[in-house]
């Protein structure tokens, strides 16, 4: 069963189909969607930046869709990055300076990364949807060489490494996108 995964982005659609082939699912793969896929992000959550997402490449492929809407969540920032964590900056080194910067007087560091995900069927209906969590606090500065975005800066809660000096084997059990797929995944294992 092939699904679209709504993304331009490559390195996202390998971590996925990393995970299902770390579970031993060979019958489901992820692949970019067709081209013209460029929606307009412009919900106010997670959630509906993920439908728009999973409505726009369903409406250029007619097919299952997968589409998921991710950030960071830092609480002493009420919430930001939030739906402009890759927005949030120009480049990622500028994104964690920012962040950094303003997280500097701040003793609250509690943070977590969000990812809802969508999935949506041929006739374009919402199949299922869920959220995935992963907790943890912003560090003061940039550690590990792993990872992308601010995986540097989060350190995980219940662990004394951040998301960046993680495997990518550790990182794709405990992420926030991870779990979000599982519950995705033990969805689709109802239906094929």
């Amino acid at each position: 069963m092939k699904i679209v995964l709504a993304s331009s982005n490559k390195h996202k659609v390998q971590e996925i189909n990393d995970i299902i082939k770390s579970k031993g699912i060979s019958s489901i793969e992820f692949i970019l969607p067709p081209k013209g896929f460029n929606p307009v992000e412009d919900g106010v959550n997670f959630e509906e930046n993920s439908y728009i997402k999973a409505r726009a490449a369903w409406e250029i492929s007619k097919t299952w869709v997968l589409a998921d809407d991710s950030g960071l969540c830092i609480d002493a920032l009420g919430g930001k990055p939030g739906i402009y964590s890759a927005r949030y900056a120009e480049t990622p080194a500028l994104r964690i300076e920012r962040v950094l910067n303003e997280m500097d007087e701040k003793e609250d560091r509690a943070a977590h990364f969000t990812c809802d995900m969508t999935l949506l069927n041929p006739k374009g209906e919402v199949a299922f949807k869920h959220e995935g969590r992963c907790e943890g606090t912003i560090i003061r500065e940039a550690r590990g060489q792993n990872g992308f975005g601010y995986d540097p800066i989060f350190l995980v809660k219940g662990d004394t490494r951040t998301m960046a000096e993680l495997s990518e084997d550790e990182k794709n059990q405990i992420s926030h996108r991870s779990i979000a797929l599982n519950a995705v995944l033990d969805y689709l294992k109802t239906i094929i």
